[in-house]
C-alpha cells in the first residue's frame, strides 16, 4: 500500500459514501475533506485539494455544473466523477467538461485508488 501526502476532496450527497471514502484514503496518508453539495465543493477549494472525487447526482448544483465551475477556478485540479448514473450522455458531458475519469458505483475502492493515484502521480511529474 502506497502512502501519499496531500489533501483530497470527496463530494457526495450520501453520508455513508463520504465516510467510507474518507476512512479509506486517510489510511493511505491523505487528508480528506468532504462536501455534501456542489456549493460546498466550491467553498472547500480554498483548502487546496490535490484532487476531487465528485458525485454526478447531487441536490442543488449538479456534479457536472460543479465540475465546470471547479475547472473555471482551478483548471489543473484533477476531478474524478463518481456516479451511480451510467447514462452515456451524462458521462460524455462530464468528460467533455474536463473530468479526468469516472468511476461507476458500486465501485471497487482499489480501482478508485488506482485512478486517483495515477492522476496524482502524473500531475507530480508535469
Amino acid at each position: 500500500m502506497m502512502q501519499l501526502s496531500g489533501t483530497i476532496l470527496v463530494a457526495d450527497d450520501e453520508p455513508m459514501i463520504r465516510r467510507i471514502l474518507e476512512a479509506f484514503f486517510q489510511k493511505r496518508g491523505l487528508k480528506v475533506l468532504t462536501a455534501a453539495s456542489g456549493e460546498e465543493v466550491l467553498q472547500r477549494l480554498t483548502e487546496k485539494p490535490i484532487a476531487v472525487l465528485l458525485d454526478i447526482n447531487m441536490p442543488g448544483l449538479s456534479g457536472v455544473e460543479t465540475l465546470k465551475r471547479v475547472h473555471a477556478l482551478q483548471p489543473q485540479l484533477p476531478v474524478i466523477m463518481v456516479t451511480a448514473n451510467e447514462d452515456e450522455e451524462t458521462i460524455r458531458e462530464a468528460l467533455e467538461a474536463g473530468a479526468y475519469d469516472y468511476v461507476v458505483k458500486p465501485f471497487s475502492l482499489e480501482y478508485l485508488e488506482t485512478v486517483l493515484l495515477t492522476k496524482i502521480l502524473l500531475g507530480l511529474e508535469s
